[in-house]
């Protein structure tokens, strides 16, 4: 399995942060992280960039990202899966190269803090492990199954059946997925019955908790670009 695309998708719409993927932080354009990421990793075939923008794809083959097609716009809404642009982005790539790729490695824009060591050690772990699907994680600060309560229909409060435990210690480790990196065999992504990169057969990889922020809002990105300034990370 050493024939790998990497993905980046990236719409022109954003509502929460507008034009955030080429948006600048500290002086470039947010996608050109990941395509940096990507290519200094330099384990991946072809490096695409999806998107329905040609403002996108522009900047993207600036910083050396491939952009073989325009996303469908019925594949760039609110409400499409992001799973169904991968798949079509993996049948597209195989057409446009002439390649039939093993797996494909989608890394989101919004969630640069990554280095290459992630992308080394997740994919190894997928080669290793041979699942479905491989999403990164990061340790959940809040635990469902702990001091969780919920309210009944008559309005008192009770414990959550799913939180009946009384040691933080008992309850079982839970994670948060923090969108950074996602890794799908062949076959799972090809399936359009799979919407989910939560299949019957997946693994985690388990990232630095400074990995945890995915922006959506102004104050996500404020918080990344503090982070970047202050030298606490580099992306």
């Amino acid at each position: 399995m050493n024939n790998l695309l990497i993905t980046i998708c990236a719409r022109g719409g954003s509502k929460g942060v507008k034009g955030k993927n080429i948006r600048n932080l500290n002086g470039f354009p947010l996608i050109y992280y990941t395509i940096k990421q990507a290519k200094d990793w330099a384990k991946a075939k072809h490096i695409i960039v999806s998107t329905d923008s040609q403002d996108i794809a522009k900047i993207a083959k600036q910083y050396g990202a491939e952009v073989p097609f325009i996303r469908p716009v019925e594949l760039a809404t609110d409400t499409a899966g992001k799973v169904a642009a991968i798949r079509h982005a993996l049948l597209s790539s195989d057409k446009f190269f002439a390649e039939k790729y093993d797996a494909v490695m989608d890394l989101d824009v919004t969630s640069p803090v990554r280095t290459h060591q992630d992308l080394e050690d997740s994919y190894n772990l997928f080669l290793q492990k041979k699942p479905k699907t491989l999403f990164s994680v990061v340790i959940a600060h809040r635990n469902p199954y702990f001091n969780m309560v919920e309210e009944t229909h008559g309005g008192k409060v009770i414990l959550s059946k799913k939180g009946d435990f009384v040691r933080r210690q008992d309850a079982p480790k839970v994670y948060d997925m923090n969108a950074s990196i996602y890794i799908y065999n062949r076959e799972y992504l090809l399936d359009e019955a799979n919407v989910s990169p939560i299949s019957d057969n997946s693994i985690i990889y388990l990232m630095n908790d400074l990995a945890k922020t995915d922006i959506d809002s102004e104050l996500d990105f404020k918080f990344i670009e503090f982070l970047v300034k202050e030298n606490i990370i580099s992306l």
